[in-house]
């Protein structure tokens, strides 16, 4: 970073600080920065200033209307072209936004670490919400379920899934969209066949792509398609809060999830603060993947987000020539796990070399050619997800008694 930067980036904090002074804080009876509770500011090259606003899962939905205003002030100052707050459970233990990190053990996160999102545990701690309490997510207006598609490692075919998973449901009659949460390997657009930025007419609400009938939003959509994001975790979150928040999604009866790979803090961190209705567990036959595919349904379980079902992806490949069918990853694994942990087992879909030739051209199967035996497991795997939706809305409350 050079000095040019940093003088200015000091000058925009110190604005951005002066401006939330003014901004009375309704529960602690002080202004916002004097009462602690911007807990972290950051401004950075392009302009983008990002506030970590104190809160407590708990209290998440009614910090959010202190949030949007904290967020509209920062957003008035001069030289920020977009500001981001987002709610977090966590702060440096002594640290203000203005103060700097303060050494030796004992005494908080070190210079360039974050802050966890609201409702998410510490890493490798054993208590919060990760350890099986689920925080209260705000839901996303008009949207009345989100489903999750996630898979505990990667090159498993998730995102392909996804996309014709969420195409299947349309083609079942509802309204269906689509939110690429893979912020490091976005693949919805080029699946959809979509470019350019998103519009937004106020400046503030992002209208969302439509791809083969989809609403659909990515940040694949924001940045050149060769361009890595180097984002910590709390970045990738403010994102997607915003993607999830700001986005017109309405009316949507389905919005369909796809996850990033594996089960880290970012994913963690989704699944806490998204409101889902449930996930699907996307795996290949082979013992590797499995063992994966269970750290991701162990993680969905620990905060209580309802399994919809597994599904087993490159099950068999059928030779184009000789026709002859061949268990490249092995076959059934994934039924067997289903099976074992009393789980819906929604469908087996082949290795396919026309589908992985139309899914590269934005082409999806389900889309081009909807009746073709290419595309039938999506339709199976569509129903079984919509029983499982009913199944587990009809499920009674547990009542649990504590001597």
């Amino acid at each position: 970073m050079n000095s040019e930067f940093s003088t200015m980036s000091r000058t925009v904090r110190d604005q951005i600080l002066s401006r939330l002074a003014g901004i009375r804080d309704p529960e602690r009876g002080r202004d916002v920065v004097a009462s602690g509770r911007i807990s972290g500011l950051t401004v950075d090259e392009a302009g983008i200033a990002r506030i970590m606003v104190e809160t407590t899962p708990d209290r998440a939905a009614a910090t959010e209307p202190l949030r949007r205003e904290i967020e509209q002030a920062a957003a008035g100052v001069a030289g920020v072209t977009r500001a981001a707050a987002v709610l977090t459970a966590e702060r440096t233990p002594g640290r203000g936004p203005g103060q700097a990190p303060r050494g030796g053990a004992g005494h908080g996160h070190s210079h360039g670490h974050s802050h966890a999102p609201a409702g998410s545990a510490a890493a490798g701690s054993p208590t919060g919400p990760a350890a099986g309490q689920r925080p209260s997510a705000p839901v996303v207006p008009g949207v009345t379920a989100i489903i999750a598609v996630a898979s505990g490692k990667g090159g498993v075919g998730k995102s392909t899934l996804a996309v014709n998973l969420a195409l299947a449901l349309q083609a079942r009659g509802l309204k269906t969209g689509i939110l690429d949460a893979d912020v490091y390997g976005p693949s919805i657009p080029r699946m959809l066949g979509l470019q350019g930025r998103p519009d937004s007419p106020d400046g503030k609400r992002i209208t969302p792509k439509i791809g083969w009938g989809l609403k659909a939003m990515s940040i694949g959509l924001m940045v050149e398609e060769d361009t890595p994001l180097i984002w910590r975790g709390p970045m990738v979150q403010g994102a997607l809060d915003q993607f999830l928040r700001e986005t017109d999604w309405a009316p949507l009866d389905v919005l369909v999830l796809d996850m990033p790979p594996g089960t880290g803090d970012v994913q963690l961190s989704i699944a806490q603060r998204v409101p889902l209705a449930g996930a699907v567990i996307v795996s290949t036959p082979q013992d590797i993947a499995l063992l994966d595919a269970r750290k991701g349904l162990a993680m969905f379980r620990k905060v209580e987000v309802p399994i919809l079902g597994l599904v087993e992806n490159m099950s068999w490949f059928t030779c184009p020539h000789c026709g002859g069918r061949s268990d490249i990853f092995g076959h059934g694994g994934a039924r067997d796990e289903a099976l074992k942990l009393g789980l819906p087992f929604l469908g087996a879909v082949p290795l396919d070399l026309d589908v992985r030739i139309m899914s590269d051209e934005g082409r999806p199967v389900v889309a081009v050619a909807p009746e073709s035996e290419a595309a039938a497991p999506y339709h199976a795997i569509a129903a079984g997800v919509v029983e499982s939706l009913g199944r587990v809305r009809r499920e009674p409350p547990r009542i649990i008694i504590e001597d």
